[in-house]
């Protein structure tokens, strides 16, 4: 699903968002998804860039960059696993993206990378 003011499909965080706030959600599902959300917000940096630009009004454009864990950040990909799961259960279906060409690298951490795509990165 695209999201306004995104020009790739909804990442997972979103998907585990619009679930959270599911008025039928069970107290069981919705403290367990609050757990893994909680987790991230305490353990991965919120990324300070999207774009190449910084040219004045940048904010106001689409947002180009792609989120990808790095691979060998192994305590956020089995987090992602698992919210990944519980999405699933819960009629969520996530695509896993793989690939060596992420594009221009806009922001980068220990866990995470943020690129503006190639033409041939699939997003």
């Amino acid at each position: 699903m695209k999201v306004e003011g995104m020009s790739a499909r909804e990442g997972f965080f979103c998907a585990a968002y619009e679930l959270r706030d599911a008025v039928d959600l069970d107290e069981f599902t919705y403290n367990r998804l609050e757990d893994l959300l909680d987790w991230f917000r305490q353990n991965l940096d919120v990324p300070t860039r999207f774009n190449r630009t910084s040219s004045k009004g940048a904010f106001r454009r689409d947002t180009k960059g792609l989120s990808w864990f790095k691979p060998d950040a192994k305590a956020t990909l089995d987090r992602a696993f698992e919210l990944k799961a519980l999405l699933e259960d819960h009629g969520h279906p996530i695509e896993i993206l793989r690939t060596v060409r992420i594009g221009y690298i806009t922001y980068e951490d220990d866990n995470q990378v943020i690129a503006e795509p190639f033409s041939d990165t699939p997003c």
